[in-house]
């Protein structure tokens, strides 16, 4: 082999390993762009609290504008007191609400409390639940204790409502992940019912307070979430005699009268 053939040999060797390097670089670039960045769970509930929060202050903006706008008529006596006190009601209200969402989002940034709120393991030997979606789950975690609502009977309320599904509207008109009825969600301060932190803080709280109503009958609460709690009044304290309602319950009791996960 003359002298020549032997460099020749080595520029088409360095020339194949550079192919072969630049092809490596380029697949691990490749592979880190499909690799989607880990989710935390506690930025996934921060972000949804914070978008509850700029919604509530744009409420407080409006309010407080029209409320200036009334103290004006008032001044003019264009308007009575009544009136003008029904606005700073509505305003204070709507204050709470953010003052509220505020203490929430101090309340995830605590570090103590980190492992209640968005801890997603369970003791050895315990049934695992999730809806699929971690930002879903730690809401659940989250406003289950923060009004004292297990977060397995909401998961099992959820999955009887809507399947997970936060988009979807009943043929009766419940909207959301807890099919809230207008009405309740109005009660409750739900202005998006779409919204998933929305829709799980205004159904648990509602939970909670059938619970209360009911002296802790998981039963009749869920038959009162069904029918409303007046149906279950009107029979007696007692689950109404409507088929849904019944079927409702029976299915819900079922998933959760099971071997039960520590949440």
């Amino acid at each position: 082999m003359t002298f020549t053939a032997i460099i020749t040999g080595f520029q088409k060797a360095a020339l194949l390993l550079g192919f072969v390097v630049i092809g490596l670089i380029s697949a691990a670039s490749v592979q880190a762009q499909e690799t989607p960045a880990s989710t935390n769970p506690k930025t996934e509930i921060k972000s949804s609290l914070t978008d509850l929060s700029n919604l509530y202050k744009s409420e407080v903006e409006r309010l407080e504008k029209r409320h200036a706008q009334s103290q004006q008529l008032f001044n003019d006596g264009l308007i009575s007191r009544v009136e003008l006190e029904k606005g700073d009601k509505e305003l204070a209200d709507a204050r709470a609400k953010v003052e509220q969402v505020t203490n929430e989002i101090a309340a995830v940034n605590q570090p103590a409390s980190l492992p209640e709120v968005v801890s997603n393991l369970v003791a050895a030997g315990n049934q695992v639940w999730s809806t699929g979606n971690v930002k879903i789950d730690n809401l659940i975690r989250l406003y289950g204790g923060q009004y004292g609502v297990d977060p397995f009977l909401i998961y099992c309320t959820m999955a009887q409502e809507s399947s997970f599904t936060a988009g979807v509207t009943s043929p009766k008109g419940a909207q959301g992940l807890m099919q809230l009825m207008p009405g309740t969600a109005a009660r409750y301060g739900v202005t998006n019912p779409y919204d998933a932190a929305q829709s799980i803080k205004g159904g648990t709280r509602y939970l909670k307070d059938l619970l209360t109503m009911f002296n802790g009958r998981v039963d009749l609460a869920l038959a009162g979430y069904n029918a409303g709690e007046g149906a279950v009044m009107k029979f007696g304290n007692t689950i109404p005699p409507y088929s849904e309602t019944r079927n409702y319950v029976k299915l819900i009791l079922k998933r959760y009268s099971t071997k039960k996960p520590v949440s």
